[in-house]
Protein backbone atom coordinates (compact mmCIF):
# COMPACT_ATOMS: atom_id res chain seq x y z
CA UNK A 1 0.00 0.00 0.00
CA UNK A 2 1.17 3.54 -0.76
CA UNK A 3 3.26 4.78 2.23
CA UNK A 4 1.76 8.29 2.01
CA UNK A 5 -1.74 6.83 2.17
CA UNK A 6 -0.79 4.74 5.22
CA UNK A 7 0.57 7.84 6.98
CA UNK A 8 -2.58 9.84 6.17
CA UNK A 9 -4.87 7.06 7.43
CA UNK A 10 -2.82 6.71 10.61
CA UNK A 11 -3.01 10.48 11.19
CA UNK A 12 -6.79 10.48 10.70
CA UNK A 13 -7.26 7.58 13.14
CA UNK A 14 -4.99 9.28 15.71
CA UNK A 15 -6.93 12.55 15.40
CA UNK A 16 -10.25 10.80 16.02
CA UNK A 17 -8.91 8.79 18.98
CA UNK A 18 -7.81 12.03 20.68
CA UNK A 19 -11.05 13.85 19.82
CA UNK A 20 -13.16 10.94 21.07
CA UNK A 21 -11.12 10.67 24.28
CA UNK A 22 -11.74 14.36 25.05
CA UNK A 23 -15.30 14.94 23.82
CA UNK A 24 -16.73 11.48 23.17
CA UNK A 25 -19.26 9.29 24.96
CA UNK A 26 -21.71 12.16 25.36
CA UNK A 27 -25.41 11.68 24.74
CA UNK A 28 -26.78 13.26 21.59
CA UNK A 29 -28.11 16.72 22.42
CA UNK A 30 -30.42 19.15 20.68
CA UNK A 31 -27.68 21.79 20.77
CA UNK A 32 -23.92 21.69 21.13
CA UNK A 33 -21.20 19.19 20.22
CA UNK A 34 -21.69 15.45 19.92
CA UNK A 35 -18.69 13.25 19.09
CA UNK A 36 -18.72 9.61 18.12
CA UNK A 37 -15.96 7.67 16.41
CA UNK A 38 -15.29 9.25 12.99
CA UNK A 39 -18.28 11.58 13.17
CA UNK A 40 -18.67 14.88 15.03
CA UNK A 41 -21.82 17.00 14.94
CA UNK A 42 -22.42 20.50 16.24
CA UNK A 43 -26.08 21.54 16.46
CA UNK A 44 -27.66 24.95 16.98
CA UNK A 45 -31.11 26.52 16.71
CA UNK A 46 -29.79 30.04 16.10
CA UNK A 47 -30.03 29.87 12.30
CA UNK A 48 -33.58 28.54 12.20
CA UNK A 49 -34.96 32.09 12.14
CA UNK A 50 -32.81 32.91 9.11
CA UNK A 51 -34.17 29.88 7.23
CA UNK A 52 -37.72 30.83 8.24
CA UNK A 53 -37.20 34.32 6.87
CA UNK A 54 -35.99 33.02 3.50
CA UNK A 55 -38.86 30.55 3.18
CA UNK A 56 -41.53 33.19 3.99
CA UNK A 57 -40.40 35.70 1.36
CA UNK A 58 -42.09 33.88 -1.51
CA UNK A 59 -43.55 30.51 -0.57
CA UNK A 60 -45.02 30.01 -4.05
CA UNK A 61 -41.59 30.43 -5.64
CA UNK A 62 -40.04 27.85 -3.31
CA UNK A 63 -42.83 25.37 -4.04
CA UNK A 64 -42.41 25.74 -7.80
CA UNK A 65 -38.65 25.50 -7.29
CA UNK A 66 -39.14 22.29 -5.31
CA UNK A 67 -41.42 20.83 -8.02
CA UNK A 68 -38.56 21.36 -10.47
CA UNK A 69 -36.41 19.49 -7.95
CA UNK A 70 -38.80 16.52 -8.07
CA UNK A 71 -38.54 16.37 -11.87
CA UNK A 72 -34.76 16.71 -11.72
CA UNK A 73 -34.65 14.07 -9.00
CA UNK A 74 -36.28 11.34 -11.04
CA UNK A 75 -34.47 12.25 -14.28
CA UNK A 76 -31.16 12.40 -12.41
CA UNK A 77 -31.97 9.08 -10.76
CA UNK A 78 -32.30 7.36 -14.15
CA UNK A 79 -29.16 9.03 -15.50
CA UNK A 80 -26.97 8.16 -12.50
CA UNK A 81 -28.23 4.55 -12.42
CA UNK A 82 -27.46 4.17 -16.13
CA UNK A 83 -24.03 5.80 -15.79
CA UNK A 84 -23.04 3.58 -12.84
CA UNK A 85 -24.39 0.47 -14.57
CA UNK A 86 -22.36 1.22 -17.70
CA UNK A 87 -19.20 1.87 -15.66
CA UNK A 88 -19.77 -1.28 -13.57
CA UNK A 89 -19.95 -3.39 -16.75
CA UNK A 90 -16.66 -1.86 -17.93
CA UNK A 91 -15.09 -2.65 -14.55
CA UNK A 92 -16.17 -6.30 -14.84
CA UNK A 93 -14.85 -6.53 -18.41
CA UNK A 94 -11.51 -5.00 -17.45
CA UNK A 95 -11.03 -7.17 -14.38
CA UNK A 96 -11.49 -4.33 -11.89
CA UNK A 97 -9.20 -1.80 -13.54
CA UNK A 98 -11.79 0.28 -15.40
CA UNK A 99 -12.84 3.81 -14.48
CA UNK A 100 -15.21 4.29 -11.60
CA UNK A 101 -16.51 6.79 -9.09
CA UNK A 102 -13.82 9.24 -7.98
CA UNK A 103 -13.51 9.30 -4.19
CA UNK A 104 -13.66 12.85 -2.84
CA UNK A 105 -10.84 13.14 -0.29
CA UNK A 106 -9.34 16.65 0.03
CA UNK A 107 -5.57 16.56 -0.14
CA UNK A 108 -5.50 13.05 -1.62
CA UNK A 109 -7.85 12.73 -4.58
CA UNK A 110 -8.68 16.42 -4.97
CA UNK A 111 -6.73 19.61 -4.06
CA UNK A 112 -6.86 20.28 -0.31
CA UNK A 113 -8.00 23.91 -0.01
CA UNK A 114 -9.99 24.14 -3.24
CA UNK A 115 -11.60 20.84 -2.30
CA UNK A 116 -12.51 21.94 1.23
CA UNK A 117 -13.99 25.23 -0.01
CA UNK A 118 -15.99 23.48 -2.74
CA UNK A 119 -17.23 20.78 -0.32
CA UNK A 120 -18.36 23.47 2.11
CA UNK A 121 -20.34 25.15 -0.68
CA UNK A 122 -21.83 21.78 -1.71
CA UNK A 123 -23.05 21.00 1.80
CA UNK A 124 -24.28 24.49 2.70
CA UNK A 125 -26.40 25.06 -0.43
CA UNK A 126 -27.69 21.49 -0.34
CA UNK A 127 -28.82 21.53 3.27
CA UNK A 128 -30.02 25.14 3.16
CA UNK A 129 -32.26 24.23 0.22
CA UNK A 130 -33.70 21.28 2.15
CA UNK A 131 -34.42 23.54 5.09
CA UNK A 132 -36.02 26.38 3.11
CA UNK A 133 -38.35 24.03 1.23
CA UNK A 134 -39.26 22.20 4.44
CA UNK A 135 -40.28 25.49 6.09
CA UNK A 136 -42.12 26.60 2.94
CA UNK A 137 -44.14 23.40 3.40
CA UNK A 138 -44.71 24.30 7.09
CA UNK A 139 -42.57 21.43 8.35
CA UNK A 140 -40.71 22.15 11.62
CA UNK A 141 -36.91 22.02 11.83
CA UNK A 142 -35.17 20.78 14.96
CA UNK A 143 -31.71 22.23 14.36
CA UNK A 144 -29.01 23.14 11.88
CA UNK A 145 -25.33 22.48 12.25
CA UNK A 146 -21.94 21.32 11.05
CA UNK A 147 -20.69 17.77 10.68
CA UNK A 148 -17.25 16.22 10.22
CA UNK A 149 -17.37 12.71 8.78
CA UNK A 150 -13.85 11.28 9.04
CA UNK A 151 -12.10 14.01 6.98
CA UNK A 152 -15.08 15.37 5.06
CA UNK A 153 -16.71 18.54 6.47
CA UNK A 154 -20.36 19.29 5.87
CA UNK A 155 -23.50 21.00 7.05
CA UNK A 156 -26.96 19.69 7.82
CA UNK A 157 -30.53 20.75 8.47
CA UNK A 158 -32.41 18.42 10.79
CA UNK A 159 -36.17 18.25 10.11
CA UNK A 160 -38.69 16.75 12.48
CA UNK A 161 -38.74 13.22 11.01
CA UNK A 162 -42.13 12.36 12.52
CA UNK A 163 -43.75 15.42 10.92
CA UNK A 164 -41.99 14.71 7.64
CA UNK A 165 -43.27 11.13 7.69
CA UNK A 166 -46.84 12.35 8.17
CA UNK A 167 -46.61 14.89 5.33
CA UNK A 168 -48.05 14.25 1.87
CA UNK A 169 -45.98 12.40 -0.73
CA UNK A 170 -45.55 15.56 -2.81
CA UNK A 171 -44.27 17.50 0.19
CA UNK A 172 -41.72 14.81 1.05
CA UNK A 173 -40.54 14.60 -2.56
CA UNK A 174 -40.18 18.39 -2.64
CA UNK A 175 -37.97 18.34 0.45
CA UNK A 176 -35.84 15.42 -0.79
CA UNK A 177 -35.33 16.81 -4.30
CA UNK A 178 -34.50 20.37 -3.23
CA UNK A 179 -30.92 19.63 -2.16
CA UNK A 180 -29.66 18.25 -5.46
CA UNK A 181 -31.47 20.99 -7.37
CA UNK A 182 -29.52 23.55 -5.31
CA UNK A 183 -26.26 21.78 -6.19
CA UNK A 184 -27.04 21.69 -9.92
CA UNK A 185 -28.09 25.35 -9.81
CA UNK A 186 -24.85 26.27 -8.01
CA UNK A 187 -22.83 24.33 -10.60
CA UNK A 188 -24.60 26.24 -13.39
CA UNK A 189 -23.81 29.57 -11.73
CA UNK A 190 -20.17 28.54 -11.27
CA UNK A 191 -19.95 27.70 -14.99
CA UNK A 192 -21.38 31.10 -15.88
CA UNK A 193 -18.78 32.83 -13.70
CA UNK A 194 -15.98 30.70 -15.17
CA UNK A 195 -17.03 31.27 -18.79
CA UNK A 196 -17.93 34.95 -18.67
CA UNK A 197 -15.86 36.46 -15.86
CA UNK A 198 -12.69 34.39 -15.40
CA UNK A 199 -11.92 32.40 -18.56
CA UNK A 200 -11.73 35.51 -20.82
CA UNK A 201 -8.66 36.68 -18.88
CA UNK A 202 -6.93 33.28 -19.04
CA UNK A 203 -4.93 31.68 -21.81
CA UNK A 204 -3.71 28.06 -22.21
CA UNK A 205 -0.04 27.53 -21.44
CA UNK A 206 0.96 23.90 -21.79
CA UNK A 207 -0.18 20.62 -20.26
CA UNK A 208 -0.02 20.22 -16.50
CA UNK A 209 1.04 16.80 -15.21
CA UNK A 210 -1.49 16.33 -12.41
CA UNK A 211 -0.34 12.78 -11.73
CA UNK A 212 2.01 10.05 -12.98
CA UNK A 213 1.04 6.37 -13.19
CA UNK A 214 3.52 4.27 -11.22
CA UNK A 215 3.67 1.56 -13.89
CA UNK A 216 3.66 4.02 -16.82
CA UNK A 217 6.50 5.09 -19.15
CA UNK A 218 6.73 8.55 -17.52
CA UNK A 219 7.27 7.19 -14.00
CA UNK A 220 10.62 8.42 -12.67
CA UNK A 221 10.94 10.92 -15.53
CA UNK A 222 8.04 13.32 -15.17
CA UNK A 223 6.82 14.65 -11.84
CA UNK A 224 3.47 15.86 -10.59
CA UNK A 225 3.35 19.60 -11.22
CA UNK A 226 5.52 19.53 -14.38
CA UNK A 227 4.18 21.56 -17.31
CA UNK A 228 4.77 20.12 -20.80
CA UNK A 229 5.30 23.01 -23.23
CA UNK A 230 6.76 21.16 -26.24
CA UNK A 231 7.13 17.63 -27.63
CA UNK A 232 9.88 16.91 -30.16
CA UNK A 233 10.19 20.67 -30.63
CA UNK A 234 6.48 21.05 -31.44
CA UNK A 235 4.81 23.65 -29.21
CA UNK A 236 2.11 22.24 -26.93
CA UNK A 237 -0.28 24.89 -25.62
CA UNK A 238 -3.56 23.10 -25.00
CA UNK A 239 -5.20 19.67 -24.76
CA UNK A 240 -6.01 19.67 -28.47
CA UNK A 241 -2.37 20.08 -29.52
CA UNK A 242 -1.32 17.45 -26.95
CA UNK A 243 -3.89 14.92 -28.20
CA UNK A 244 -3.06 15.62 -31.84
CA UNK A 245 0.64 14.95 -31.18
CA UNK A 246 -0.04 11.74 -29.25
CA UNK A 247 -2.39 10.46 -31.98
CA UNK A 248 0.58 10.48 -34.36
CA UNK A 249 2.91 8.45 -32.10
CA UNK A 250 3.75 4.73 -31.94
CA UNK A 251 4.68 2.43 -29.05
CA UNK A 252 8.44 2.38 -28.44
CA UNK A 253 8.95 5.81 -30.03
CA UNK A 254 11.47 8.10 -28.30
CA UNK A 255 10.07 11.57 -27.56
CA UNK A 256 11.81 14.70 -26.27
CA UNK A 257 9.62 16.51 -23.76
CA UNK A 258 10.25 20.14 -22.93
CA UNK A 259 8.88 20.77 -19.45
CA UNK A 260 8.80 23.57 -16.90
CA UNK A 261 9.76 22.43 -13.41
CA UNK A 262 10.39 24.78 -10.51
CA UNK A 263 10.92 27.74 -12.83
CA UNK A 264 13.44 25.86 -15.00
CA UNK A 265 13.03 24.50 -18.53
CA UNK A 266 14.16 20.88 -18.96
CA UNK A 267 14.44 18.59 -21.98
CA UNK A 268 13.63 15.00 -21.03
CA UNK A 269 13.84 11.83 -23.13
CA UNK A 270 10.98 9.37 -22.80
CA UNK A 271 10.21 6.06 -24.53
CA UNK A 272 6.47 5.75 -25.18
CA UNK A 273 4.60 2.68 -24.06
CA UNK A 274 1.57 0.96 -25.62
CA UNK A 275 -1.76 2.70 -25.11
CA UNK A 276 -4.12 0.38 -23.16
CA UNK A 277 -7.05 1.22 -25.46
CA UNK A 278 -5.14 1.30 -28.77
CA UNK A 279 -2.11 -0.98 -29.26
CA UNK A 280 -0.95 1.06 -32.27
CA UNK A 281 -0.76 4.32 -30.35
CA UNK A 282 1.96 5.68 -28.05
CA UNK A 283 1.32 6.19 -24.34
CA UNK A 284 2.95 8.42 -21.69
CA UNK A 285 1.12 7.33 -18.56
CA UNK A 286 0.18 10.65 -16.96
CA UNK A 287 -2.95 12.44 -15.84
CA UNK A 288 -2.92 15.51 -18.12
CA UNK A 289 -4.70 18.76 -17.32
CA UNK A 290 -4.85 22.12 -19.05
CA UNK A 291 -2.36 24.60 -17.61
CA UNK A 292 -3.44 28.24 -17.78
CA UNK A 293 -1.94 31.66 -17.05
CA UNK A 294 -3.53 35.09 -16.67
CA UNK A 295 -3.47 37.49 -19.62
CA UNK A 296 -3.65 40.48 -17.27
CA UNK A 297 -1.11 39.38 -14.66
CA UNK A 298 -2.11 38.93 -11.01
CA UNK A 299 -1.84 35.13 -11.30
CA UNK A 300 -1.91 35.03 -7.48
CA UNK A 301 -5.56 36.15 -7.63
CA UNK A 302 -6.94 35.04 -11.00
CA UNK A 303 -5.75 31.43 -10.90
CA UNK A 304 -7.02 30.67 -7.37
CA UNK A 305 -10.41 32.13 -8.35
CA UNK A 306 -10.45 29.96 -11.47
CA UNK A 307 -9.67 26.74 -9.59
CA UNK A 308 -12.05 27.59 -6.73
CA UNK A 309 -15.01 28.02 -9.07
CA UNK A 310 -13.87 25.03 -11.16
CA UNK A 311 -14.01 22.73 -8.14
CA UNK A 312 -17.26 24.29 -6.95
CA UNK A 313 -18.69 23.32 -10.34
CA UNK A 314 -17.19 19.81 -10.41
CA UNK A 315 -18.19 18.81 -6.88
CA UNK A 316 -21.67 20.36 -6.99
CA UNK A 317 -22.59 18.62 -10.24
CA UNK A 318 -20.93 15.35 -9.22
CA UNK A 319 -22.16 15.08 -5.63
CA UNK A 320 -25.54 16.63 -6.45
CA UNK A 321 -26.24 13.99 -9.10
CA UNK A 322 -24.70 11.15 -7.10
CA UNK A 323 -27.07 12.01 -4.25
CA UNK A 324 -29.93 11.07 -6.59
CA UNK A 325 -28.72 7.48 -6.90
CA UNK A 326 -31.70 5.29 -5.85
CA UNK A 327 -30.16 3.97 -2.65
CA UNK A 328 -31.36 4.82 0.88
CA UNK A 329 -30.25 6.99 2.72
CA UNK A 330 -29.42 9.15 -0.32
CA UNK A 331 -32.17 11.56 -1.37
CA UNK A 332 -32.80 9.61 -4.58
CA UNK A 333 -33.29 6.44 -2.57
CA UNK A 334 -35.72 8.15 -0.19
CA UNK A 335 -37.71 9.56 -3.11
CA UNK A 336 -38.02 6.15 -4.78
CA UNK A 337 -38.77 4.43 -1.47
CA UNK A 338 -41.63 6.82 -0.74
CA UNK A 339 -43.10 6.25 -4.21
CA UNK A 340 -42.95 2.48 -3.67
CA UNK A 341 -44.73 2.85 -0.32
CA UNK A 342 -47.42 5.08 -1.84
CA UNK A 343 -48.26 3.14 -4.98
CA UNK A 344 -47.35 -0.48 -4.23
CA UNK A 345 -48.90 -2.81 -1.64
CA UNK A 346 -46.54 -3.58 1.25
CA UNK A 347 -46.20 -7.21 0.13
CA UNK A 348 -44.75 -5.97 -3.16
CA UNK A 349 -43.04 -2.76 -2.01
CA UNK A 350 -40.88 -4.53 0.58
CA UNK A 351 -39.17 -7.05 -1.75
CA UNK A 352 -38.84 -4.39 -4.48
CA UNK A 353 -37.18 -2.10 -1.93
CA UNK A 354 -34.72 -4.81 -0.85
CA UNK A 355 -33.97 -5.70 -4.48
CA UNK A 356 -33.28 -2.03 -5.29
CA UNK A 357 -30.97 -1.70 -2.28
CA UNK A 358 -29.10 -4.87 -3.25
CA UNK A 359 -28.61 -3.80 -6.86
CA UNK A 360 -27.62 -0.30 -5.75
CA UNK A 361 -24.97 -1.56 -3.31
CA UNK A 362 -23.60 -3.95 -5.94
CA UNK A 363 -23.28 -1.19 -8.55
CA UNK A 364 -21.76 1.20 -6.03
CA UNK A 365 -19.19 -1.40 -4.94
CA UNK A 366 -18.14 -2.07 -8.54
CA UNK A 367 -17.77 1.66 -9.18
CA UNK A 368 -15.76 2.34 -6.02
CA UNK A 369 -13.46 -0.68 -6.44
CA UNK A 370 -11.09 0.89 -9.03
CA UNK A 371 -10.71 4.05 -6.92
CA UNK A 372 -9.82 2.02 -3.83
CA UNK A 373 -7.32 -0.06 -5.83
CA UNK A 374 -5.69 3.13 -7.15
CA UNK A 375 -5.41 4.59 -3.65
CA UNK A 376 -3.92 1.36 -2.33
CA UNK A 377 -1.29 1.60 -5.06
Amino acid sequence: MNSTLVAVIAGIIGFWLVLYAIFGRREEREEGLTVDMFIAMWRTKRLLGFIDGLSRRNRRFWKVYADVGIALGFMGMVYVFYALLRTALRTIQSGGTGGGVQLVIPGITIPLWYGLIALAVVMVVHELSHGIVARAENLPLKSVGLVLLAVIPGAFVEPDEEELERASLRTRLRVYGAGSLANVTTAFLAVLILNFAISPVLQPSGILVSGVLEDGPAYGILQKGDVIVAMDGEKITDMESFINFMNGTKPGQMVTLTVLRGGQELNLQLKLGTHPDNPEKGYIGIYPAQNVVSKVGADWLVLPLFFTFYWIYVLNIGIGLMNLFPLVPLDGGRMLDDVFKRYLPESVAKPVRYFTIGVGLFLLALNILPAIMNLAG
